[in-house]
């Protein structure tokens, strides 16, 4: 990755955080200091490499997991009442990989696909939730990439497992993997919690790989590409 998008990476990554949105593309460029174009090159790299998910029109940043640019299933907020910063979460692994990124604890706030009931609970980054929902993933690793937005819409909060069953059998029979909400927010703590920092790295296959497998994910479904 060239240097300038490795710092345009970074840049967006602590908009995220501090301002809960995205910066738009004349905000990267002016802080770059290039042209337009050039910036729109650089986003379009950031792209590639999977740090970022530009809108439909190429235009603007759409996701750079684990935040969202727009408004999703859930929204996230720290439960210091003193901070008042705000967050989309894309989804239920995204939205515990924003306390593990920021590094404060929160609250989240969706609501279950099945029966539309109101869901919120706690966690951070060394604080689980203790809430006994569940997480549906509606596809095998190996698919989340090309469709990356439909697929963190769709990795959602359940009441419990049988309304993530019942769910699955009326929409998408056969499909998908229900994980208990603890082990999602494990996942999301090594995946996200080092996001921020300036030394950041993303992370090779085999070392998310091998985060998969020491929460417990295995089998097929969870084999990355």
């Amino acid at each position: 990755m060239t240097p300038i998008a490795v710092q345009t990476r970074q840049y967006i990554y602590r908009t995220f955080a501090e301002r809960g949105d995205a910066p738009s593309v004349g905000e990267l460029a002016r802080v770059q200091g290039v042209s337009r174009k050039e910036m729109d090159e650089v986003l379009r790299e950031l792209a590639d490499a999977h740090a970022v998910v530009l809108a439909a029109d190429g235009d603007a940043i759409r996701m750079s997991h684990p935040f969202s640019a727009s408004p999703m299933a859930f929204t996230v907020t720290p439960q210091d009442g003193f901070d008042d910063r705000r967050w989309w979460g894309g989804c239920a692994w995204d939205s515990f990989g924003m306390s593990a990124a920021v590094g404060v604890d929160v609250r989240i706030d969706t609501a279950c696909p099945q029966c539309g009931n109101h869901l919120n609970y706690t966690a951070g980054p060394a604080q689980p939730p203790i809430a006994e929902h569940v997480v549906r993933f509606p596809r095998p690793a190996a698919q989340w990439w090309p469709e990356v937005v439909h697929t963190c819409t769709n990795i959602r909060t359940f009441c419990s497992a049988e309304h993530a069953e019942a769910w699955t059998a009326e929409n998408a029979p056969g499909e998908g993997y229900i994980a208990p909400l603890k082990q999602v927010w494990e996942l999301a703590v090594p995946w996200y919690g080092d996001r921020l920092r300036d030394d950041f790295t993303p992370h090779s296959t085999a070392q998310n790989q091998q985060i998969l497998n020491e929460v417990g994910l295995t089998g097929e479904f969870w084999e990355l590409p």
